[in-house]
């Protein structure tokens, strides 16, 4: 991409991003380790409230649910429920501000990371290289992929050191309607 495309493409994700206060969308998660031969598949739901709520909700093949909120993370597996102050965890806190920040589209931080931009037929492709030597003991980069027309995330791929990976595609997604906020009790 060029230096304006670049900047184009930053400027209108935070117009979207800014103008998004609820987000509802189905997902399909694909986690891809070298040892297995398909990849393991799970689906769900994943629900965002301005200005910092997020849960993921997975429904198949088992049921189970995490909310990051005021700096816990509330997890239910199948019903047996516990928490986690994510303050105390930096990795937590670090993958739970990359969350946020990718919703939010505050992801473009020069500081925090060094990043590719490649332009296909149907998305952008922003390649996240993270400084941080902690974060990069766990997550080796991860790969937004945003929707040409409408600037929103389509797909979101995270690399382990190992490059196993984590591929989230969203789909039926709808924003900006009312979601309770005891939706993000776990």
């Amino acid at each position: 991409m060029t230096p304006k495309e670049i900047t184009d493409l930053k400027k209108n994700v935070k117009i979207v991003a800014q103008k998004t206060t609820t987000i509802n969308s189905d997902f399909d998660q694909f986690k891809h380790m070298e040892f297995l031969s398909d990849a393991i598949k799970t689906s769900g739901k994943m629900k965002f409230k301005a200005p910092k709520l997020v849960k993921w909700s997975y429904t198949k093949p088992f049921q189970y649910s995490v909310v990051f909120k005021e700096g816990n993370l509330l997890i239910n597996n199948e019903g047996k429920k516990s928490d986690v102050n994510i303050g105390s965890n930096q990795l937590f806190q670090q993958l739970n501000q990359l969350i946020v920040k990718s919703i939010s589209g505050d992801m473009f931080d020069e500081t925090e990371f060094t990043m590719n931009f490649i332009k296909t037929t149907e998305n952008y492709i922003v390649t996240f290289n993270s400084k941080d030597a902690e974060l990069k003991k766990y997550i080796k980069q991860f790969i937004l992929y945003f929707d040409k027309e409408n600037y929103t995330v389509m797909e979101v791929k995270m690399v382990e050191p190992s490059d196993d990976y984590t591929h989230i595609i969203f789909k039926n997604r709808i924003e900006n309607q009312t979601i309770k906020d005891e939706v993000f009790k776990n």
